[in-house]
């Protein structure tokens, strides 16, 4: 009996996986984000990257992109912080970077936008 549970319960999560690596909502103050930058899978870069997949990436190191050496030499890690960090203070947290925002300062819209952006694989 003990067996029979345990396989349906590895069935159970198997088949919800799909469903947990769905993309978060976009948020609503995302739209900023989107006059520069594109979401899809295997969307061109545009003024800025594609920003599908760049989750736990190294920053400067989406294809086809002209990055600043700024961003380039950073050395940062796409990591919620980071991001988060990142869309608050862009010049702050990479100095030098040709990312004309000068940042959000909702921590809270700052975080939603990352964990979107975290959710796009």
């Amino acid at each position: 009996m003990p067996y029979r549970f345990v396989l349906a319960s590895i069935a159970a999560v198997a088949l919800a996986a799909p469903a947990l690596a769905a993309p978060l909502p976009k948020p609503a103050l995302f739209g900023v984000c989107a006059a520069c930058h594109k979401v899809d899978k295997g969307a061109p870069n545009t003024i800025g990257p594609n920003l599908f997949g760049i989750g736990n990436t190294k920053a400067g190191e989406v294809p086809g992109f002209a990055f600043s050496p700024a961003m380039k030499n950073s050395k940062i890690k796409w990591t919620r912080a980071n991001l988060i960090a990142f869309i608050q203070e862009p010049q702050k947290t990479v100095p030098g970077t040709r990312m004309p925002f000068a940042g959000l300062k909702n921590p809270k819209a700052a975080e939603q936008i990352a964990d979107y952006i975290l959710s796009l694989k």
